[in-house]
């Protein structure tokens, strides 16, 4: 913990400080996660969608499962369940994840691990904690995306992309102070290694004590900083910012995160996720793991599922990779 990590981030490439002409995203809205229970019975952290924040185009929801010390026999996840109309990217910087889904996809995710799984026209899935963890138990920690599809792009095949956390693009701050792990997208220039339908950035970046992360962002994109651990500030006027608390940013070209002189956490670092993208501005209609574009399609996902037109289970596996491989 946290993740995957190096012993010297100072080999690594580093992010430029935006000029003095770069425009500072400041913080619009603060949103705190609220709690509920998701799956066989665990409790998820959500920022958005929420009473605060409906709407975070071109995201769905974003879940915070953890950070937690399992008893033996504690640890839970989500049984088969059906998705259409999205992607679910799934990180992990404690434990052990197995997936499966109805179309061969899935496998073991560990610390520093993303799952990557494009529902597209339909897909089953489970998302279980590894037997080894059910069994003595252990540190569990992690986060799930889901990412919103284009109309035209609702009815792609699933797909799934194991990205492993030595695929990660790591980078540091231009002083060294902080690490940041790019799963998605671009910053400054380097890439990540997640290939995306909809245009986006996701990035965790751990910031040591006092340090401060600043980074070039997409004028086009939206912005969000999620605190996953720890405390700090957010934009140039250091607004507050502690653990389950979401910043929403608004217009401008660079983000800056500051982490507080102390920390108190595993880490004794300020653990966030930076995240963002070009909105859709397409008409979405939710119902449950269903995300399409109006009620017609809604009721045709759940025929389609009850019909068992969105796979069989079990299915074989086929290990994940890159699209065209």
């Amino acid at each position: 913990m946290p993740a995957v990590t190096v012993e010297n981030p100072l080999v690594l490439p580093r992010i430029t400080r935006p000029g003095l002409a770069a425009t500072d995203r400041a913080p619009r809205t603060i949103v705190t996660a609220t709690k509920q229970m998701e799956g066989a019975g665990f409790e998820v952290r959500r920022p958005f969608p929420s009473m605060d924040l409906r709407d975070a185009d071109p995201f769905i929801l974003l879940d915070h499962l953890g950070e937690v010390a399992y008893e033996p026999e504690e640890a839970k996840g989500a049984p088969w369940h059906p998705h259409r109309g999205f992607e679910t990217v799934t990180y992990l910087l404690d434990g052990t994840f197995v997936h499966h889904d109805s179309h061969g996809g899935g496998g073991t995710i560990n610390e520093g691990d993303t799952q990557w799984m494009t529902a597209g026209s339909g897909v089953l899935h489970d998302e279980l904690p590894a037997e080894e963890l059910v069994a003595k138990g252990g540190w569990f920690h992690g986060v799930q995306l889901w990412v919103n599809l284009p109309r035209a792009q609702k009815w792609v095949d699933p797909r799934y992309q194991d990205l492993r956390g030595s695929e990660l693009t790591m980078l540091t701050s231009d002083d060294g102070g902080a690490l940041v792990r790019l799963i998605a997208g671009e910053l400054a220039g380097h890439r990540g290694p997640g290939w995306t339908y909809t245009p986006i950035a996701y990035a965790h970046a751990s910031l040591n004590p006092g340090a401060q992360l600043n980074t070039p962002w997409p004028s086009e994109f939206t912005a969000m900083v999620y605190v996953l651990s720890g405390e700090g500030t957010v934009g140039a006027e250091r607004r507050p910012l502690t653990e389950g608390q979401l910043a929403v940013l608004g217009p401008g070209d660079s983000i800056s995160v500051t982490a507080a002189d102390r920390q108190h956490n595993r880490t004794g670092a300020l653990e966030v996720l930076l995240l963002g993208g070009k909105p859709i501005n397409e008409r979405v209609v939710q119902y449950g793991p269903f995300v399409m574009s109006d009620e017609r399609e809604i009721l045709q996902a759940i025929q389609d599922y009850q019909a068992g037109k969105m796979g069989s289970v079990p299915a074989e596996h086929v290990s994940g990779g890159r699209p065209g491989e």
